[in-house]
């Protein structure tokens, strides 16, 4: 069983809304926005804010495609976070970063949904943390299946929306919430 959090500090984790990435996003527009009132809300409560960029041979680390979207950028005092795997924990620094701030609920968002997301939420609850996921915040692009079939991507977006409000863990809370109404709490 995993060891459970104690606190109540929130960090806001965005996962991966770079150019490269967002280019073959369904409705990025939308996602982008709702990601930077996400970073817009949480810098306003005092919440640290992680940035997660990620990076592998075909998303290859300082090219263009690479760098965060025109429309967000971390500012001095944010987290940097690395990675080469779907989850943001995997082979990171994430966990002591957010170990060194007390933090026990990630707010999630970001892209791919049914990878980065997907994964990175799993491990935050798999890890003992509460986790929030900005259901307007996040995004992925079509899935193409063998047989030509295809699943929209809305409907991924959908399915983990859902899930994450159902799903249960031993001590832990999940659930979902827009990025206007996401709840942050910092340390007193």
């Amino acid at each position: 069983m995993a060891s459970i959090r104690s606190g109540n500090q929130s960090a806001l984790v965005v996962v991966d809304v770079q150019v490269g990435v967002m280019a073959r996003a369904w409705d990025a527009p939308r996602a982008i926005t709702q990601v930077a009132r996400a970073v817009e809300r949480a810098r306003a409560a005092g919440v640290p804010v992680v940035w997660v960029q990620h990076h592998d041979q075909q998303l290859v680390k300082d090219s263009p495609e690479w760098q965060w979207v025109p429309e967000l950028a971390p500012q001095p005092g944010d987290v940097r976070v690395h990675k080469q795997y779907e989850s943001s924990f995997e082979s990171t620094t994430l966990e002591g970063e957010l170990a060194q701030r007390g933090v026990s609920h990630i707010v999630l968002a970001g892209a791919m949904t049914n990878w980065c997301i997907r994964a990175t939420a799993y491990g935050a609850l798999d890890r003992g943390y509460d986790l929030t996921l900005v259901k307007d915040a996040h995004t992925t692009s079509h899935l193409d299946l063998e047989g030509g079939l295809q699943v929209q991507a809305e409907q991924v977006v959908q399915d983990l929306n859902v899930v994450m409000r159902w799903i249960t863990y031993p001590g832990r809370k999940s659930g979902t919430a827009t990025a206007e109404d996401v709840a942050f709490t910092a340390a007193a």
